[in-house]
């Protein structure tokens, strides 16, 4: 797969840090790897974007950022806050064919779920996957209402004809709740889509060489590393009720 779109089913889930975990397994596996953050918001001019930190924690050889909107909003509304122009799906799939022409691999970093509107035309993180023809890995939380968030990203993407990878949960509790235990079990049905890993919290806080070194860990074999879906599941999964 040349180009990966990835995309959460809400805001502040750990997207930047499932998409650096991909970014250091294929980049320790030999790949040369390039990050397209479309819209970057919330964020100074001179402060460090997603993109940036991607490539700090996985050795990725590139970066791009489309735009920048100082305001934490959706892409469309904070490009019409700030007077600034907005970036459209055409524009974001043009910036990924670009980079694939010089890169083994470009992972695409939405910003927050699916379906945030981009411009005034409505154009979306859908839109640019579709354009691709790329497939989308979805990033979920781990806890209550991810079935639901889940369930909505997948079917979306089905009315459109977009091939969903799978889930990744985004931040696994050290002490996870008996919602994210059984969530595990769930995921897979409500996206319709395999598990393909799960990135422990507080991963973001790793250097560089330890985030590389155990990425490979966190994300199944589709994805380049040794994860086991079945294992995990079954070492976290909720005792059965009994009354």
């Amino acid at each position: 797969m040349g180009i990966i779109v990835i995309s959460g089913t809400g805001t502040e889930i750990g997207k930047t840090i499932v998409t650096a975990a991909v970014a250091a397994v294929a980049t320790t596996a030999g790949r040369s790897v390039a990050v397209l953050k479309p819209a970057q918001t919330g964020l100074g001019p001179d402060e460090r974007g997603d993109a940036d930190e991607v490539v700090r924690l996985s050795g990725a050889a590139a970066s791009a950022e489309l735009a920048r909107f100082p305001e934490p909003l959706a892409p469309g509304t904070a490009a019409r806050r700030s007077g600034l122009a907005p970036v459209g799906p055409r524009e974001v799939a043009e910036a990924a064919r670009k980079l694939a022409e010089d890169h083994d691999l470009v992972l695409v970093e939405g910003a927050g779920g699916l379906l945030v509107r981009f411009d005034e035309e409505g154009g979306t993180l859908a839109d640019a996957a579709a354009l691709l023809g790329a497939p989308v890995l979805v990033v979920a939380p781990a806890g209550l209402g991810t079935l639901n968030s889940t369930t909505l990203t997948a079917e979306a993407l089905r009315a459109r004809g977009i091939e969903q990878l799978g889930v990744v949960v985004g931040s696994w509790p050290a002490a996870p709740d008996l919602a994210a235990r059984c969530n595990l079990a769930d995921l897979p049905e409500a996206a319709g889509a395999p598990l393909l890993g799960a990135v422990p919290e507080g991963s973001g806080a790793l250097g560089p060489a330890e985030f590389r070194a155990a990425a490979g860990g966190w994300l199944g074999p589709e994805l380049g590393g040794a994860w086991d879906a079945e294992a995990f599941t079954e070492a976290h999964a909720a005792p059965l009720s009994v009354g």
